[in-house]
């Protein structure tokens, strides 16, 4: 503070008294607080007047110099932005990604429906008598696209086409009756699976007894499920394999069961582990084709893996009381699950099927299954020799597909392994 008096009021008796502070005077003062306070106090009433004291603290210059430091490098982070670990992405895909975007594709998600733009040129060819008609005889300047059939066909296609994740699908066909079409209807689904999808199928003949599903093709090896179990330890690859299996012209692998009658032991559970177990490395979907009875060691084994179940009824009564009896059982014996799950192929090519309401057996089993297909008389599988897939009657074709499609529609998409 500048001190207002003269040289000769300094002087006085009271010159070691500082004196008030003008209105608008800053005082800075090395004292403590409280010694002020006395001072003001000992001084006489008419020099008391409101007074402003301003008092300064100082602090080493060391400390404020380090504080002054850490300002200027905090201020110099926060103008650089986010920390360099933050910033920086770790490749160059998650740089190019938006953040909160969406998972990377697969190269499955470039297809030519979502890739080519529709026009004249890239629309391909209508598929259908009529709708080919007019293409061809407008020179190909109109294009109807497919018939109703071929697109109800390609629908199909896709259902049958889905795809799944972590590991190979079990699906038994099985019932408690014998001479329903247990093995033909096994011989259907795997035919119309091979034929529409890209991966593998195989069909097992798991009858502990004399099963038949390797007749329903042409052999090409007269190996059966006794040697892939004394094999096992020798296979290592799917070319192995696939020298003790008989593929048809679906692509459709099949398995077949022991044939010697002089074998002193029965295909058991064991031996269906085995055989399980190894073709779970090769194929997407393992079918089947369990033998007559359900309380023998291999269908306990097949329950364990399965994923979802077929169950095959006749049209007549006491085929359709067996089928619904074979689901009780499942039921009884904590497959629920399964039941709920199932479905039932309707083989109305039986005895007696023209006596019986069909409808009414579908409402029964509507009421415990998932769904019901009806698979139509056909006289090349009522010859019970090998089945030519192409060469079935198209309403039979069109059954053993909506047949495969409804099983793989109940197939989990995505499972561990």
């Amino acid at each position: 503070m500048s001190d207002k008096r003269t040289g000769a009021e300094a002087s006085g008796p009271d010159a070691s008294i500082e004196p008030l502070a003008e209105p608008g005077d800053e005082y800075h003062s090395e004292l403590p607080p409280h010694t002020i306070v006395n001072l003001a106090a000992a001084l006489p009433e008419n020099l008391k007047r409101p007074a402003t004291h301003t008092i300064e603290i100082s602090t080493p210059a060391v400390a404020r110099a380090d504080r002054l430091s850490a300002a200027v490098t905090g201020a110099a982070r926060a103008l650089s932005g986010p920390a360099v670990s933050d910033a920086v992405p770790h490749t160059r895909r998650e740089s190019l990604r938006p953040a909160g975007g969406p998972a990377p594709e697969s190269a499955a998600m470039l297809t030519p429906d979502r890739l080519l733009a529709v026009n004249r040129r890239t629309k391909p060819p209508p598929r259908g008598a009529w709708n080919s008609f007019v293409y061809s005889a407008t020179l190909h300047l109109v294009n109807l696209g497919d018939s109703a059939t071929v697109r109800a066909s390609k629908q199909l296609d896709a259902r049958i086409r889905k795809d799944f994740e972590g590991g190979t699908r079990f699906v038994p066909i099985l019932t408690r009756k014998g001479g329903v079409g247990k093995t033909t209807v096994t011989a259907l689904i795997g035919m119309a699976l091979a034929d529409a999808r890209e991966d593998r199928i195989i069909a097992v003949d798991a009858n502990p007894d004399r099963g038949t599903l390797s007749e329903r093709v042409t052999k090409q090896t007269r190996s059966t499920v006794r040697d892939v179990v004394t094999k096992a330890a020798s296979i290592g690859g799917y070319t192995d394999f696939s020298s003790l299996v008989s593929r048809d012209a679906t692509r459709l692998d099949i398995l077949a069961s022991d044939t010697d009658p002089l074998l002193s032991e029965a295909f058991d559970e064991n031996d269906y582990n085995v055989v399980a177990d190894l073709a779970a490395r090769y194929y997407s979907i393992m079918l089947t084709d369990c033998g007559t009875g359900i309380v023998h060691s291999v269908m306990r084994a097949t329950l364990q893996r399965a994923d979802s179940i077929v169950i095959v009824s006749g049209g007549s009564i006491d085929e359709a009381r067996l089928a619904s009896e074979t689901l009780t059982w499942l039921e009884a014996n904590g497959y629920g699950d399964l039941v709920r799950n199932a479905v039932v192929a309707l083989n109305t090519a039986t005895q007696g099927t023209n006596l019986v309401k069909l409808e009414e057996i579908e409402s029964h089993f509507r009421s415990r299954v998932r769904e019901i297909v009806r698979i139509p008389w056909d006289p090349q599988l009522a010859a019970g020799s090998i089945i030519s897939f192409d060469d079935l009657k198209p309403i039979t074709r069109l059954a053993a597909r909506t047949l495969a499609a409804v099983v793989v529609e109940g197939l989990p998409a995505d499972r561990g392994v």
